[in-house]
């Protein structure tokens, strides 16, 4: 078919969520995905980008590229998180436009929305009140790229859309011991008191915040979902703002139960410890999908079959990971 011929651009294809776009076009039979490594492209030089795109006469964008982190990571690189991002976002939408890419998706993120916000969450709460302050530098950057999306779409015409995933997990995550979110953070650091044989855990804050969690299959599958739908119903499913769609599971857990669910997958028998001196962040984080439900997609993975699969990637990939009697 003609479509599977499209050039499509898959900016940060080695995350976690780029490398999911990636394995499943790929399972769909495209044939024309274009990838580059950082050492490759720097997203945040513009005449690097540009030069890119005159080269490439790339058809499709999916705009995965970021700088992440949890709380202690954007709490430590606020300048880096918000200049890193608001540059690499900048760069590919404006250099898609002027290279006449029609089709553009941006990934951002649930943190975009304040921090009491009414919960679940839905897409038009953005920009009602107050942010998180420990990672606002990272939600203001994000925030740019939807309104990048939206006015180069009312300006210049284009098909730039944005969806807002929950928090992610799945293979090809993060698992540094201080920049990591909370789930492979968590899968990190029982697995290796697991092999010390240590006596207990201490999980950073309370465990009384309530997350929602998606594995990053699912986040793929609904990228592609948001990205073919009819530009009609797209635009009618964004009414009033025209901006953005959540992906979510539509539920949530307390971070202690998701503690004590790793703890069983990875098999940990020591003592779980919550450290309340440090921070919790967002008190609760429920992402409302009924507009891309009304869209026809839902999620397809379970939180314990997918943490079982996660932490079965992790035992065979991921660099970091100390093995069992390694």
């Amino acid at each position: 078919m003609e479509h599977l011929n499209t050039r499509i651009f898959v900016a940060g294809h080695r995350g976690m969520v780029g490398s999911a776009i990636v394995r499943l076009l790929k399972l769909r039979g495209y044939r024309n995905i274009v990838t580059r490594t950082h050492a490759e492209l720097d997203l945040t030089e513009q005449a690097q980008v540009r030069s890119f795109f005159s080269n490439e006469k790339i058809e499709q964008v999916y705009l995965a590229a970021a700088r992440v982190g949890g709380i202690h990571a954007n709490n430590t690189y606020p300048a880096n998180f918000i200049y890193e991002n608001m540059t690499m976002q900048a760069n590919v939408i404006h250099e898609a436009w002027r290279h006449g890419v029609q089709k553009l998706l941006f990934l951002g993120s649930s943190c975009i929305y304040p921090r009491l916000a009414a919960q679940p969450m839905r897409e038009d709460s953005l920009m009602t009140g107050l942010l998180e302050p420990t990672n606002e530098a990272y939600a203001i950057a994000k925030i740019a790229g939807i309104k990048l999306c939206e006015s180069y779409n009312r300006q210049h015409g284009t098909d730039y859309r944005s969806v807002m995933p929950t928090n992610l997990y799945g293979p090809g995550d993060n698992y540094h011991p201080e920049n990591s979110h909370v789930i492979p953070g968590l899968i990190r650091r029982f697995h290796e008191a697991k092999i010390a044989k240590a006596e207990k855990v201490v999980v950073w804050g309370s465990g009384t915040p309530k997350r929602e969690f998606l594995h990053v299959d699912d986040m793929a599958l609904a990228s592609l979902h948001v990205m073919d739908l009819d530009r009609a119903r797209y635009g009618a499913a964004t009414q009033p703002m025209q901006s953005h769609l959540n992906v979510g599971s539509g539920e949530e857990l307390s971070i202690g139960e998701l503690a004590k669910t790793i703890m069983q997958v990875v098999g940990f028998q020591g003592v779980l410890e919550f450290d309340t001196s440090k921070p919790d962040g967002t008190p609760r984080k429920l992402l409302d999908v009924s507009r891309l439900k009304s869209l026809g997609w839902a999620p397809g993975i379970s939180l314990k079959p997918g943490l079982d699969e996660t932490y079965r990637a992790f035992l065979s990939s991921a660099p970091s990971a100390p093995q069992a009697g390694g």
